[in-house]
């Protein structure tokens, strides 16, 4: 289980990197790290809700877009754990 976490964490600092870099934002990112804080623009997290759908095969549920979902790599982390049937136990 800690271990579905931890892969899950890296693959999303993975993709959160990836969409820092192609906004031609320079960050050292964190889990904890507020991604608004960061840089990251609307446009940005709309990029990134797509990447980590795709990242994941997953569409996530309309309720599930929010700012706090978004906030950062920990948070994506838990909503993707729970999207995935992993973070209930």
């Amino acid at each position: 289980m800690h271990d579905v976490a931890i892969n899950v964490q890296n693959r999303v600092l993975s993709v959160v990197r990836s969409v820092l870099q192609q906004n031609a934002i320079i960050a050292d990112v964190h889990p904890e790290s507020r991604l608004v804080d960061i840089g990251l623009s609307s446009m940005g997290m709309v990029e990134l809700m797509l990447k980590v759908e795709a990242e994941f095969d997953l569409i996530l549920p309309q309720f599930e877009i929010t700012p706090e979902n978004f906030r950062s790599v920990k948070a994506m982390e838990r909503m993707i754990l729970n999207q995935l049937g992993s973070g209930s136990g």
